[in-house]
């Protein structure tokens, strides 16, 4: 089961108990591909820094042979396999190379040992930012989907990345109670929430207390009487069901977690937007892979993939035990894509 999937620079969430900027998501045994890609970074040294490969005037590339990369995650993975087919469709060559940890495969993505990656839009924006202006900087991302990828693309364009035009799936801080308190209390919306004067005990990671889009924004922005935080981390099975045996009131998990059903939990819609756009976006080597061609094949997922459908792949992947490249391949082919 998928589990554990908010970035530590939003609210401390991860998949499988490491964040989107690094740790180990799903147990896997990753050493080997990560001790492999640390010799080429160190082995390698092709082109400018990666600080100045911004000022390149060369056209954007279009190699025919690419490598597209996993963060090592479900959801990663599946977008990869996607990436891929659509690629290979397109008359590309490709292979993929899963690196569990930002801090080794966005270096790659820039000296151009990786070409294309999955990425969130206002949870890479805010890694760029840190990056480049340090941990305490004011953050990039916002709930606002083209202030964030100005933001993104302002900050990923000096390091010789290109943001592809992001799609209509967004994976983003979610919150659930059960079905049952939803109807007892004729809950909808985290406003529902904050007008019924409930006292809520929310199941997140310990780190809730302190994140602007966790309690304090739970309260600032819907007046949701938040009494505590029981830290059983995020979207676990451990927190669904401490709030699906009334132990807790509600649930921090994604917005593409597929096992809510499991559990008789349903999603509060964000209806004041206080969480961040973290729509889904191809970034790629602009060197390797900037070119149209890339983007042409890339973007026809884009009016496709909704969230609904990403969970439920999820799903398949994680409840179902079906191979992500096999769960991504149907449904490429059942969207006419393939």
């Amino acid at each position: 089961m998928r589990r554990d999937r908010v970035p530590r620079d939003r609210t401390g969430r991860d998949r499988a108990g490491r964040d989107r900027t690094g740790r180990d998501r799903t147990g896997r045994r990753t050493a080997p591909l990560l001790a492999a890609l640390l010799a080429l970074l160190t082995g390698c040294a092709t082109g400018p820094s990666l600080e100045n490969r911004g000022e390149v005037t060369a056209p954007p590339g279009d190699s025919k042979h690419l490598v597209v990369g996993s963060a090592g995650f479900t959801e990663s993975d599946l977008l990869a396999q996607m990436y891929a087919l659509l690629l290979n469709k397109a008359g590309y060559h490709t292979k993929i190379l899963s690196v569990a940890n930002r801090e080794l495969y966005e270096p790659a993505l820039e000296s151009g040992q990786i070409d294309v990656v999955p990425e969130y839009a206002a949870t890479f924006a805010d890694w760029l930012n840190a990056k480049k202006n340090g941990a305490d900087a004011p953050p990039a991302g916002s709930p606002d989907l083209d202030a964030t990828m100005k933001a993104l693309r302002r900050l990923a364009a000096p390091r010789g990345l290109t943001v592809l035009d992001p799609g209509k799936a967004v994976d983003q801080n979610a919150f659930a109670v059960t079905a049952s308190y939803a109807r007892q209390h004729r809950l909808k919306t985290l406003s529902d929430l904050g007008g019924s004067g409930l006292k809520v005990r929310l199941a997140a990671g310990d780190e809730c207390v302190q994140r602007p889009y966790c309690a304090p924004g739970l309260k600032k922005v819907y007046g949701i009487d938040i009494t505590g935080v029981d830290p059983k981390g995020v979207g676990t099975t451990q927190a669904k069901r401490a709030v699906q045996g009334g132990q807790d009131q509600m649930v921090l998990t994604t917005s593409t977690d597929a096992t809510l059903d499991d559990f008789g939990l349903v999603l509060l819609k964000d209806d004041k937007n206080l969480q961040n756009a973290d729509y889904l976006v191809p970034v790629v080597n602009r060197s390797r892979a900037g070119s149209k061609g890339v983007a042409a094949a890339l973007g026809r997922l884009n009016p496709v993939l909704t969230t609904r459908d990403l969970a439920s792949m999820n799903e398949q992947v994680d409840s179902w035990r079906r191979l992500p490249q096999d769960v991504a391949r149907t449904y490429l082919e059942e969207k006419g894509l393939l």
